[in-house]
């Protein structure tokens, strides 16, 4: 979809002001949880905020583009999906779990979208272990993928979640990923 304006609040999500930048996240997350015309106009502007040096318009960058890319059937954040997936590894973790928290919506966007996002995921999870917050990541990313299969169905996305909780040696977290496949 192309054409129509963002909405005023859209310039806020850039903002030094950290009262009106959460005023036009909350506004443009409620907004971008649809389509939206002009998605394609601003899509560059976005993705160019996931490698801002303020980690909050990298937060808000990476969640608003997992809602852009949501709702997008032109497969447009396949080119992307690897500078987004970088931002789950950011610096600072609350920046990072944001974004790994919203990642899952891509994969309702199509079956390219999804095995893309899943593909992800996956080698997120295998990579995460030794991490500071590795046990945390990787409850995020099987919540993510019960998420996901929640909304689509796809057995695909179950067997992916199944096997990566399998991959965990420590019963007590196992245990732990297994209860969102309860």
């Amino acid at each position: 979809m192309t054409g129509g304006a963002p909405p005023a609040a859209f310039d806020d999500l850039w903002a030094a002001d950290r009262q009106r930048q959460n005023t036009a996240y909350e506004s443009l997350m409620e907004v971008t949880s649809g389509p939206v015309p002009w998605a394609h106009d601003r899509w560059d502007e976005v993705v160019a905020n996931l490698g801002h040096r303020d980690n909050h318009n990298r937060s808000i960058a990476a969640q608003i583009l997992c809602n852009l890319a949501a709702n997008d059937r032109t497969e447009r954040i396949l080119g992307d999906l690897d500078a987004l997936v970088k931002v789950t590894r950011d610096e600072r973790f609350v920046t990072a779990r944001h974004s790994l928290q919203a990642l899952w919506k891509i994969g309702l966007a199509g079956d390219a979208q999804r095995r893309a996002v899943v593909a992800a995921l996956d080698q997120r999870y295998r990579e995460c272990a030794a991490e500071k917050n590795g046990t945390l990541i990787r409850n995020d990313i099987i919540e993510s993928l019960r998420r996901l299969y929640d909304a689509v169905g796809d057995p695909e996305v179950e067997a992916t979640a199944r096997a990566l909780i399998e991959l965990e040696s420590d019963p007590k977290y196992r245990r732990k990923y297994a209860r969102y496949w309860k």
